[in-house]
């Protein structure tokens, strides 16, 4: 059994402690210290003595990972599911492992939705320059030329991406369940155009620069006595601040910086800007909106930003397990009315499908999609029927 660095540190501090508790009120003080000790030690920072490099394969076949014909992801040569706790007692580590497999499965996702669907990465913002950041969304090919119907796909928060309902589920069952993709196929062989929102994606990160302290050694109106003294002072906080360092990131994990993407800095700014220059501009003249958990936050802020345009292009819109508030986001009496009859929530119930849910919000009406657990929106809306009216979902398990 292996006794890691932070149990060697902290396992005398514990002892100490409790025999220190057994005596008299005279070690109370002692208890008190030892307590200050504790709280000052940094149990994340010791955790990362004991781990192993965060070097990752940047390929599914470096993690000896493929997804099958069932498109569940299997160990190549066990085929054995996804297991995440690689190495036992190292949290954080696995942690690390996780996230870096899901970003390779993002970027899968997103040659899927290319080659499989046959959507066009379309960056934006549509006149960035070649040097600032940018985002980008998938649209099929009639998305703004097909006369009738588009459907808007837009996902929650968190690490997924555009094509993505949860990450957790596309490695833990498998794609069908976690991706876009089974909504995306199925309207466009019904005849609607389609557009994937990537409302998570607000930023990049680049390296933070280092900041370089100029030295002072070169005032030669200074006494050289003076200069010295400097330098000495100058060269230990250097030593100091070497030694934090080391201490701090043992991985030598480099320091980032967010630069966010113009109009496109978090969700509903997103949502708008999509809707301005996409949406709005499309020849549908019913569109229909699926939007899961945040997402359907981020629609109802569009409505308020954009209530007239919205009520004469929007037909219809199911909510999965939305987190919308129409009173923290002061949606109006109007789009409250709209939303009664144009819109329906999905939530997690023990109730059958479709059975009417209590709300305490005065909004759309709220249903049960008839799983206690999160709403995964693949169960809810396994086949999809839309007429010109509203929207009805049918489910299959």
């Amino acid at each position: 059994m292996s006794i890691s660095l932070s149990s060697l540190i902290l396992c005398p501090i514990w002892i100490s402690m409790a025999q220190i508790q057994q005596g008299g009120p005279d070690e109370k003080e002692k208890t008190t210290a030892l307590k200050d000790l504790l709280s000052r030690i940094d149990l994340d920072e010791l955790m990362k003595k004991d781990e192993p490099p965060l070097d990752f394969p940047d390929t599914l076949e470096g993690f000896e990972y493929a997804f099958n014909e069932k498109g569940q992801l299997r160990h190549i040569k066990t085929g054995e599911p996804f297991v995440f706790n690689y190495r036992e007692d190292l949290h954080r580590w696995n942690q690390k492992r996780y996230e870096a497999l899901g970003e390779i499965i993002t970027k899968y996702v997103y040659e899927l939705l290319e080659k499989d669907c046959n959507l066009k990465k379309i960056s934006i913002p549509v006149d960035a320059s070649e040097s600032e950041p940018k985002s980008f969304i998938f649209m099929s090919e009639d998305a703004l030329t097909n006369p009738q119907k588009l459907m808007v796909l837009i996902h929650g928060s968190g690490v997924v991406r555009a094509g993505q309902w949860a990450r957790r589920l596309i490695i833990n069952e498998d794609l069908d369940s976690g991706t876009q993709i089974p909504f995306i196929k199925r309207a466009m062989d019904e005849g609607y155009g389609v557009i994937v929102l990537n409302p998570n994606e607000n930023y990049i990160e680049v390296e933070k620069p280092k900041i370089h302290v100029q030295s002072s050694s070169d005032s030669s109106d200074e006494p050289a006595e003076k200069r010295e003294r400097k330098d000495k002072v100058s060269k230990e906080t250097k030593k100091r601040r070497d030694f934090y360092e080391k201490y701090r990131n043992p991985q030598r994990e480099k320091e980032m910086m967010q630069l966010y993407i113009r109009e496109n800095g978090s969700p509903e700014e997103h949502a708008i800007y999509v809707w301005d220059h996409f949406i709005a501009q499309s020849a549908a003249e019913n569109v229909f909106f699926v939007a899961h958990s945040y997402g359907g936050l981020a629609f109802v802020e569009l409505m308020i930003q954009r209530e007239a345009d919205v009520k004469s292009k929007v037909t219809a819109v199911a909510l999965t397990d939305s987190v919308h508030n129409v009173w923290h986001q002061e949606a109006g009496k109007t789009i409250r009315e709209w939303m009664r009859e144009n819109c329906c929530n999905w939530v997690s119930s023990s109730e059958p499908l479709d059975t009417s849910v209590e709300s305490m919000l005065p909004d759309c009406p709220r249903v049960s999609a008839g799983i206690l657990r999160a709403v995964n929106p693949i169960c809810v809306c396994r086949q999809l029927h839309f007429d010109d009216s509203f929207l009805h979902l049918t489910t299959i398990y």
